[in-house]
């Protein structure tokens, strides 16, 4: 039979993602958190997912558990986190999963992370529009990327929170006033309105949705979503009602979704997989994969506003070249001012808020 501490030992081991800061089970078996690691673990980059408990977190943190470029898997949130790692952590794939749970775990949670996705926030509800969100949204993303300055500021960031066009400049401004702002590496998600408009766009060519691409540009709200339609790939001319349809559509998606949760949710399984497509391009271009190019929300010269979203091509440091926006139409101009103005107004909002 053996020792009691040996037992200990391995008991400790096997609950340490669940409780990480469980001081009794490491007094008792002298055994840090940090060297919890799965037998045979693979290689790869430490996640953290800032807000894994919520209609999103739950399942992304359970995509990502399947990337495996992924060797180590953080979830943090303000509730229910225990319940998402135990849950999670039973999937057989290579990450191990730690979660944490609350704000004065927060810097555990975030330390020495490669890739920090945050879709922390409350959720859109019929007839509130983003901007409803923003006073919530705000302060919750103005926390979390404090914590991200000071335990995880060579992190890229991936930002989810909506309003994603007020958020972004928000964390900008975080992370400015700490001192480690690096515009190449905060990424404001607008992925799910290309998955989008691939979808949509290839409903009316017949198309299988991945042969398509859509670049996306402007925000990710309303207006400021731009689907750039006369640069889709393969090429094809839509007829003036075609265009009309898809835009609409495209920008209204969200919308879509919530009118028809009645109440019940907003975009959850689709922002899922729209973040993990994202975060795994991004992954892939830690690695060091050449040609790892996505729409993303950037600090951005490619207009007059100083952010902006656009074709990037991604590398080991972030966003390694944003693209400029190429030909448009007549129609895609005209919504171009429109994303402007719009635009303009939200980050406005969003800087003026970091800086109270």
């Amino acid at each position: 039979m053996q020792p009691s501490l040996d037992v200990n030992q391995r008991i400790a081991r096997i609950s340490a993602h669940l409780q990480p800061l469980n001081s009794q089970m490491e007094d008792g078996s002298n055994l840090r958190r940090v060297n919890c690691r799965a037998k045979g673990g693979s290689p790869g980059f430490k996640v953290a997912i800032l807000g894994a408990a919520g209609g999103i977190g739950q399942p992304l943190a359970m995509l990502i558990k399947m990337n495996p470029l992924v060797s180590i898997l953080h979830l943090y949130d303000v509730v229910n986190t225990p319940g998402v790692t135990a849950d999670i952590s039973h999937m057989d794939t290579g990450a191990v999963v730690r979660g944490f749970l609350g704000k004065e775990q927060l810097e555990d949670a975030l330390t020495g992370m490669d890739l920090v996705i945050i879709p922390a926030g409350v959720p859109r509800k019929p007839g509130m529009t983003r901007d409803d969100l923003f006073n919530i949204n705000a302060g919750i993303v103005k926390t979390l990327c404090e914590g991200i300055a000071k335990c995880s500021p060579k992190a890229i960031v991936n930002l989810i929170s909506n309003p994603v066009n007020s958020t972004v400049p928000i964390a900008a401004e975080v992370f400015k006033k700490a001192g480690t702002f690096d515009p190449n590496r905060l990424l404001g998600v607008t992925m799910l309105d290309v998955v989008r408009a691939n979808t949509f766009v290839a409903e009316v060519l017949g198309l299988d949705p991945r042969d398509v691409d859509v670049p996306v540009v402007g925000g990710h709200a309303g207006v400021t979503i731009l689907p750039l339609l006369s640069q889709v790939k393969p090429p094809y001319s839509f007829t003036p009602k075609e265009i009309d349809y898809l835009t609409d559509r495209i920008q209204n998606g969200g919308t879509e979704v919530v009118e028809a949760k009645a109440g019940a949710g907003s975009a959850t399984l689709s922002m899922a997989y729209a973040a993990v497509k994202f975060a795994d391009a991004c992954l892939r271009a830690l690695r060091g994969d050449a040609g790892i190019v996505q729409c993303a929300y950037v600090a951005s010269q490619v207009t007059e506003l100083p952010f902006f979203s656009s074709k990037v091509r991604l590398g080991r440091g972030g966003v390694e070249e944003v693209y400029a926006l190429g030909p448009l139409n007549e129609y895609e101009r005209a919504g171009l001012e429109k994303a402007k103005k719009e635009l303009a107004a939200s980050i406005e909002k969003g800087v003026s808020f970091a800086r109270k």
